[in-house]
């Protein structure tokens, strides 16, 4: 008999991403929430910011009726400041960092457990080892404040450098140094693989992730183009799963599933989260189908896995 998915990991979706309208904060996010809290499928959901307090008290309540593990992502709010955690400008990197303390406290109003963040622009090989080392005193940082707001995970996301987010974090050795340098103090720190990601960083999981499995506390799944600039889902847009020109196919997807079960990065010992990050990009496409199809997707990978 095929092993469950759900004794394995707490299978997740990134709200935001499904529901776009609700990217900046405002918009239907209690009644998206919600559709997704009523959908028995999914037992974890990745939210971003919510700006009215109320909305964040009925979403926590919510959240805590259905069951679901909820996470926060930053990354709805640092993205449009275009500021970084690890920027040499002090006045940019200190506004990267109330917007994150700012964050936490939205995180634990909805009962969050785990925090996601990116690292911030790669400023370029001259400056990459400052840059390093400005994200380790950022992030312990944001560690030490986490601890007044419910010590949840702090997971760094790790993004392309070539394509899209350039960000620093980044290829699998940087992220490797990071994690060394913040692990040894900090046990509520790990990192955040995205399968979309491995195409734009040139990296296969089965050879990055031995590298950091040591480290890795989180997942996220999805799709990306990036072969054809010319494709209207170009860069890391995460389209549907199937979509024509995309990297991350079903027998992808269920590799990605043998390399953290033979990593023992999932199992009823871990029960990380791994969410699904995808959204309705194309013509016809809308937050229902592409919810469905990713559902498909996943039971199918993991039946293959």
């Amino acid at each position: 008999m095929q092993e469950s998915i759900y004794g394995n990991m707490k299978v997740g979706i990134v709200h935001f991403k499904a529901f776009p309208e609700c990217v900046n904060g405002d918009g239907p996010i209690v009644e998206t929430v919600t559709k997704l809290a009523e959908d028995g499928f999914f037992t974890a959901i990745e939210v971003g910011g919510i700006k009215d307090v109320k909305d964040r008290a009925t979403i926590a309540r919510i959240l805590e009726i259905a069951g679901m593990e909820v996470a926060y992502a930053t990354q709805p709010t640092l993205f449009p400041m275009k500021v970084s955690l690890c920027s040499l400008d002090k006045t940019e990197r200190r506004k990267a960092l109330n917007a994150v303390f700012n964050c936490l406290k939205q995180a634990y109003d909805v009962g969050a457990t785990a925090i996601r963040i990116p690292s911030g622009k790669d400023p370029g090989p001259e400056k990459r080892e400052e840059a390093k080392k400005i994200l380790i005193d950022s992030l312990s940082q944001i560690l030490e404040k986490a601890k007044e707001m419910g010590n949840p995970l702090v997971t760094l996301k790790i993004f392309d450098r070539l394509y899209d987010k350039e960000a620093l974090i980044g290829p699998a050795d940087d992220a490797l140094h990071i994690a060394e340098a913040l692990c040894p103090s900090y046990e509520q720190f790990g990192l955040l693989t995205d399968l979309s990601h491995f195409p734009l960083l040139h990296e296969d999981p089965a050879e990055t992730l031995p590298k950091l499995q040591k480290y890795v506390k989180a997942f996220h799944i999805g799709n990306c183009v990036y072969k054809d600039r010319l494709h209207p889902c170009y860069g890391d847009l995460q389209p549907r799963f199937g979509v024509e020109g995309g990297e991350v196919d079903i027998p992808m997807l269920s590799k990605y599933y043998r390399v953290l079960k033979d990593l023992n990065l999932i199992g009823p010992d871990k029960m990380p989260m791994v969410s699904a990050e995808v959204r309705p990009l194309l013509a016809m496409e809308t937050s229902e189908l592409i919810i469905a199809n990713c559902k498909r997707a996943i039971q199918e990978a993991w039946g293959r896995a």
